[in-house]
């Protein structure tokens, strides 16, 4: 059995992260999933939130907007449509994003409510990885 994991998260557009580390915590759509070496395999759809990991010791997070992870023994992957790092995240633009949602919501008709929650919920998520 690995004593590690091999961590990659991309997006579309760049590699966000590849490392090897000790656990991964992940936002999947029915929960948060916690994976450690050894895991059984599995594929599983992302939610909007934060993922976070630990290597050498040292706590990494980030925030990944929907995707798929593959979880294997030795190695996640994750395919993210969005990542964002904490040096990334423009307090005042997140907070006027998730003023913005949560004001629309209030006039939202059903065609737009799940963009506008995903919205806030991507805004808030950012905001507390600076918390």
């Amino acid at each position: 059995m690995a004593d590690r994991l091999h961590l990659e998260v991309v997006t579309r557009v760049r590699k966000v992260v590849e490392d090897e580390v000790d656990e991964v915590r992940l936002p999947g759509v029915l929960g948060e999933l916690g994976v450690l070496p050894g895991h059984t395999p599995l594929l599983t759809a992302l939610a909007i939130g934060r993922l976070a990991y630990t290597a050498g010791g040292k706590q990494h997070q980030m925030v990944v907007e929907q995707g798929f992870a593959e979880i294997q023994p030795d190695r996640v992957t994750v395919l993210a449509r969005e990542a964002t790092l904490p040096d990334e995240v423009d307090r005042d633009a997140e907070q006027m994003k998730y003023n913005e949602a949560t004001e629309q919501l209030k006039n939202a008709g059903v065609d737009d409510l799940q963009e506008i929650t995903n919205r806030q919920r991507a805004a808030e998520a950012n905001l507390q990885l600076l918390d």
